[in-house]
């Protein structure tokens, strides 16, 4: 497409002489520009990615992907029954008969902290992988009986537990006495210690074992739910249909993770959109420099041009000039911008450690952004997407400066000299 002297004139244009630095400066601030704003939206949308990935792996690692629950408030009393009619459904991967309630953490060292306290089957939790494969002290072995408890490794260090203590649920719904209600209290010694890598579920979720639950909780047969988990997240509503298909005439409700969180989600999704738009303008401010850029070459160079179009060059080949000179400052910002910004999610966790330890702050709280871990997921087509933004943009900023070019009357560009 170009020739071999539209080339040389081009980038010898691009390299800056005597007297020709202030335009060369704002080629190079142009550049600097879009290379900035290709790499901070690739960062920015793989951290959103991220952050959206690890937030649903792990809401949806821990809860199910559907709860069925009973419409009254006694429970579910055949939840054996429902959860092994709900296991025949073809795409549903486990159900769980959960017994849950809020209660009131309390230690022999003086902390309190409410949290979410859920009754399962020992051998149902050493089955969940986000619980199992993330046991920091203890043992799952010994989680059984109507004496033991799995807490999370952040409500241990704000009660200042360790393996072998005792923690005291504190229930509000208390029982009757002929003083008044009073508060149900009850021990547990702690047996393992989990770390999910959520600061909502480390620092405030407890397990105890099915049977214990609901002699703490007064559901001695029946549970609060079943959790449902799905092989397909995305299509827990076919899941839903099914369920109550299989349910017919029991009086359930069924409520999926969409449900649920529905609004958390969408709030993560318009973050993300309006990041997207405000990060995209830097490269539209950067292409902008372009073309301020390449008029005040074109004007700069207004006498060159005459003598090339006298000399026999064609208005194509001049445009062409400035086209290729401009799309070059394009180009080279954009492939900068993408190796930048690929550098720099491949390594973000690190990054942010070295920044934490340069400043002595911390960047990511977990009690914040709710994960420990700084995430980045890079979506390749999204990546191409910036890119060819970033490339378009240029091209697009570099017509008008070249058509300008091409039509200088080279009688003027003499006389104007």
């Amino acid at each position: 497409m170009f020739s071999p002297f539209e080339r040389a004139v081009a980038f010898r244009y691009l390299r800056a002489r005597k007297g020709e630095r202030f335009v060369s400066v704002i080629a190079i601030f142009s550049l600097v520009g879009i290379a900035l704003g290709v790499a901070t939206l690739i960062i920015v949308m793989s951290v959103m990615n991220g952050f959206r990935q690890e937030l649903l792996g792990r809401i949806l690692g821990l809860n199910g992907h559907l709860g069925v629950y009973s419409n009254d408030t006694s429970g579910l009393r055949d939840f054996d029954d429902i959860a092994a009619r709900i296991r025949q459904i073809p795409g549903v991967a486990s159900a769980t008969p959960i017994v849950e309630g809020q209660v009131l953490f309390t230690s022999e060292a003086g902390g309190a902290t409410g949290g979410l306290a859920r009754g399962i089957r020992p051998e149902d939790l050493r089955a969940r992988p986000l619980i199992a494969n993330n046991i920091r002290a203890g043992d799952l072995s010994r989680f059984g009986g109507e004496d033991s408890i799995v807490i999370g490794t952040r409500l241990a260090r704000k009660l200042g537990l360790r393996i072998g203590d005792r923690i005291t649920l504190v229930s509000p719904q208390g029982r009757a006495t002929v003083v008044g209600t009073v508060p149900r209290l009850r021990a547990y010694e702690v047996v393992a210690m989990f770390e999910a890598g959520m600061q909502e579920y480390d620092a405030s979720y407890v397990f105890l074992p099915l049977e214990a639950a609901q002699l703490y909780f007064q559901h001695r047969d029946s549970a609060t739910q079943v959790e449902v988990f799905v092989d397909d997240p995305t299509r827990v509503r076919n899941a839903t249909r099914e369920i109550f298909d299989a349910l017919r005439g029991r009086p359930v409700r069924v409520l999926d993770w969409q449900d649920s969180n529905s609004s958390f989600f969408n709030a993560v999704q318009v973050e993300r959109n309006v990041m997207f738009l405000i990060l995209t303008l830097i490269i539209i401010v950067a292409a902008f420099n372009i073309v301020s850029s390449l008029i005040m070459l074109v004007k700069d160079k207004g006498r060159d041009i005459a003598v090339l179009r006298t000399v026999g060059a064609t208005r194509g080949a001049i445009m062409r000039i400035f086209l290729l000179a401009g799309a070059s400052i394009g180009v080279a910002g954009t492939l900068i911008g993408f190796a930048i910004g690929l550098v720099f999610c491949l390594n973000i966790e690190n990054i942010r450690q070295f920044l934490q330890s340069l400043t002595g702050t911390e960047l990511f709280s977990a009690e914040i952004y709710f994960l420990t871990k700084l995430p980045a997921v890079v979506e390749p087509m999204e990546v191409a997407q910036v890119v060819g933004m970033g490339l378009g943009l240029s091209l697009l900023a570099t017509i008008y400066p070249s058509w300008r070019a091409a039509r200088l009357d080279p009688v003027e560009g003499l006389r104007n000299a």
